[in-house]
C-alpha cells in the first residue's frame, strides 16, 4: 500500500470551504487533524467486520433436540439394522428408526449452537485508528468516486462543510433544494435509480430490495434534520457521537460521500 503515501491519495489543504444552504463559500474553517490521519483500508475492513458481526444474534437448537425419546435397538437376530427404533406395536411410527444421525427420522447432526463465537474482536486503539482513517477518507476525492459517488467537484470541495443552519432544515423538500444548491443531488438520484430486487428467497424474508448507499450526513444537533434527510434514497443521518465504519465506509470500503454540518465539525477536533 506505498502508493497511498502519495499526495493525491492524502489531504494535504489546511482549510474547508463553509457553504451556507445557497451553496455559497462564505468561510473557512480549519482542517481538524484527523484528517491528516494515513489511510489504511485494511484496517478500515478488520473493523468494519468487527462490527457487522457484532450485529448477528446467536442462533442454535436445542442441544436436548432429537434425544427425548424411547426408542431401543432390539440388538442381533432381528434382519434389520442396529440402531435405536420407536417402540409400539400399533403405534403408526413403530420400528421406525430414532436417535441416530444417519437415519430417516433421526436427529440433526451437527447443529447449529448458540455457543459458537461469531464477532470478530479488534483493539480499541485498531478500532479507533480505523475510524480516524475512514474520516480522512471522506476528504479525498480520489477514494470518493471510486465508490461510484456523483458529485460536481467544481461547485464543492470535500470535506463538505455546511453552516448550523443544515441541523435546522425540517422538510424533505427543504433538503432537496440543499443538496441541489450543493451539487449533491446527483448522488441520491443515483441511489434511485440503482434500487433492484433482490434475487433469491431473501425476497421473501424482509429484505425484497437492494438499495446503494449515497450520502451520509453528520449532525450534532438534531433539530429537525434527520425527518428531513431520512426517507431519501440512500442517505443516512447520524450523531457526530454516534458515527462508526459502518456509516463512513460500508461493505468496508473507505470514503463514503459525506456532509458535516459546522457543529459536527468542530467537534471532531474534541474526539479525535
Amino acid at each position: 500500500m506505498d502508493y497511498l503515501r502519495h499526495p493525491r491519495y492524502n489531504v494535504t489543504a489546511t482549510e474547508a470551504n463553509l457553504y451556507d444552504l445557497e451553496g455559497n463559500v462564505i468561510a473557512k474553517v480549519p482542517l481538524p487533524r484527523v484528517f491528516y490521519t494515513p489511510i489504511r483500508p485494511d484496517l478500515i475492513k478488520r473493523a468494519y467486520l468487527s462490527a457487522l458481526t457484532k450485529r448477528i444474534q446467536p442462533q442454535g437448537r436445542d442441544p436436548m433436540a432429537g434425544k427425548r425419546t424411547s426408542a431401543e435397538c432390539w440388538g442381533v437376530g432381528y434382519g434389520v439394522s442396529r440402531v435405536p427404533r420407536v417402540k409400539g406395536e400399533h403405534h403408526p411410527a413403530a420400528n421406525r428408526a430414532a436417535f441416530v444421525t444417519m437415519a430417516v427420522g433421526g436427529r440433526r447432526a451437527h447443529a447449529p449452537t448458540s455457543e459458537k463465537i461469531v464477532a470478530e474482536r479488534i483493539n480499541k486503539k485498531e478500532r479507533r485508528l480505523a475510524i480516524m482513517s475512514a474520516i480522512a477518507a471522506t476528504a479525498v476525492p480520489f477514494f470518493v468516486k471510486s465508490r461510484g459517488h456523483v458529485f460536481d467537484e467544481e461547485r464543492t470541495s470535500l470535506p463538505i462543510v455546511v453552516r448550523d443552519d443544515l441541523e435546522k432544515v425540517k422538510r424533505t423538500k427543504e433538503m432537496v433544494e440543499v443538496l441541489k444548491n450543493l451539487g449533491l443531488y446527483a448522488d441520491v438520484e443515483r441511489a434511485k435509480n440503482g434500487i433492484k430486487i433482490r434475487a433469491g428467497k431473501g425476497k421473501m424474508r424482509g429484505r425484497r430490495y437492494k438499495k446503494p448507499k449515497s450520502l451520509l450526513i453528520v449532525y450534532l444537533n438534531n433539530d429537525g434534520i434527520v425527518h428531513a434527510a431520512r426517507n431519501l434514497p440512500g442517505v443516512d443521518v447520524v450523531n457526530i457521537r454516534n458515527v462508526s465504519v459502518l456509516h463512513l465506509a460500508p461493505g468496508a470500503k473507505p470514503a463514503r460521500l459525506t456532509v458535516w454540518s459546522e457543529s459536527a465539525f468542530r467537534m471532531l477536533e474534541e474526539l479525535f
